[in-house]
């Protein structure tokens, strides 16, 4: 999502004629974040305002995909949780009982209130036998004043005082595309992925057997390619030119190739 369609809360050039494109002609397609914050219809009414026109069916976020694959290790359990509304709801809806009471799992996701007693809360538990589940690994995340710290540096902070790594399942954990693919019922074969980094978007699109494009409208740019040992299928400046490709198949795709890389 972000980087790919919106940047800095505007739609990118050309994302909502593709987004468009795709609904008009049936094709089955989702929208993947790792952010675990909002619920699906808030993220709709996010992206609504940022020019864009996704319903929520076509959402799927780490939050979802977590409570999606907590749901398959243990129906019915009990989890203290770390974050937002997007994650308590998902495991609401997945039949999980959210508890700081002998939980099975403790699960942390992106919030903006992280506090001192609710992290203390989940080492204590940690320590004491619940499972590790961390919806993203990311680091930091923006905001209007500069970089906040996210996921993975709490996560972080919470391994060094258990010596406990988190199973993370967002990107770039392939799991996430899996469970998006099973969403809509899509082969991997068959299937595209489009994402603005090649360190989480790309190598779990290539480790789930997808079909990878990556767009330079985001974090990677065309001279951070070579760093990498692996390639996506192909590169574009942004989804405008992709839906370019799509829509006129004489068109001259921008790829690797095209590019030197």
């Amino acid at each position: 999502m972000d980087g790919v369609l919106v940047h800095e809360n505007q739609a990118v050039p050309g994302a909502a004629e593709l987004i468009s494109h795709w609904v008009s002609t049936g094709k089955r397609f989702l929208v993947l974040t790792n952010n675990s914050i909002y619920t699906p219809r808030d993220l709709c009414a996010r992206l609504r305002a940022s020019g864009l026109d996704i319903p929520e069916e076509n959402l799927w976020t780490s939050a979802m995909a977590t409570a999606e694959f907590l749901k398959r290790q243990q129906p019915g359990g009990r989890a203290f949780v770390i974050g937002e509304a997007g994650l308590t709801t998902a495991l609401h809806k997945a039949g999980f009982i959210l508890t700081d009471q002998d939980p099975d799992y403790v699960v942390l996701g992106e919030t903006r209130t992280y506090s001192f007693e609710a992290i203390t809360k989940a080492i204590r538990l940690i320590t004491s036998g619940a499972r590790f589940i961390s919806t993203n690994p990311d680091a930091t995340g923006p905001s209007t004043e500069g970089l906040v710290p996210a996921t993975g540096a709490v996560a972080a902070l919470i391994t060094q005082a258990t010596n406990r790594q988190p199973y993370v399942v967002g990107k770039p954990n392939p799991m996430m595309f899996r469970s998006a693919l099973n969403r809509i019922a899509a082969h991997s074969e068959t299937t595209a992925m489009i994402g603005d980094r090649m360190d989480t978007d790309i190598i779990a699109g290539m480790e789930a057997g997808l079909h990878t494009v990556l767009v330079y409208t985001g974090i990677t740019q065309p001279s951070d390619v070579a760093r990498f040992p692996f390639r996506p299928d192909e590169a574009y400046p942004s989804v405008a030119e992709l839906l370019a490709e799509l829509t006129e198949p004489t068109t001259s795709g921008f790829t690797t190739e095209d590019s030197g890389e």
